[in-house]
């Protein structure tokens, strides 16, 4: 074996390697899909949010996301402009505001779901269909307990690493 050859064999047993070579091609595919929906990876979160129920305040979703408040005005300005969520009043408190998903927003992400489901299966087509499920079944777990001792404060934050216009940059430019 040549000294070449050995190189390339431990570069590809290395695990940072693997996963940035796994991140890189899921997160390339992923942003095509989500590309139309406004705020990107960020607009993504707060639809599918929308979507699941989970409709917290503006505020508390703002904090749950890690995005910061004023980011998050502009992102759910331009979700409601596109007739993916409502803004609600909080019967708690008229004076906050409830994200709840439109029905637009509702078919948006089952579209969305669908195709990020193909992006999945190009990423993982090294592996058999039962090989797929055990591998998001370990990397679920492996990510659960990570999570669980270092939690992201931001999900985003490892998209932007992939991207040349992160949403943050975009929202501070729109300020007047």
């Amino acid at each position: 074996m040549t000294q070449e050859q050995e190189a390339h064999d431990e570069l590809q047993s290395d695990l940072g390697w693997a996963l940035g070579v796994v991140l890189r091609a899921y997160a390339k595919g992923a942003g095509n899909v989500i590309a139309g929906v406004p705020g990107g990876a960020r607009g993504y979160q707060v639809l599918t949010a929308a979507v699941a129920g989970a409709e917290g305040t503006q505020l508390a979703l703002a904090n749950k996301l890690g995005v910061d408040r004023t980011v998050m005005t502009y992102l759910l300005d331009d979700l409601e402009q596109a007739g993916l969520i409502e803004r609600r009043p909080d019967p708690a408190d008229r004076r906050a505001r409830r994200i709840v998903a439109t029905d637009a927003g509702r078919a948006t992400m089952c579209e969305l779901q669908g195709k990020l489901a193909h992006v999945e299966t190009r990423v993982l087509s090294a592996l058999a269909e039962p090989e797929r499920a055990l591998f998001r079944d370990l990397l679920r777990k492996v990510a659960t307990r990570v999570d669980e001792h270092d939690p992201l404060a931001d999900a985003c934050t490892v998209v932007d690493q992939f991207t040349d216009d992160p949403p943050t940059a975009r929202a501070r430019r729109r300020k007047p």
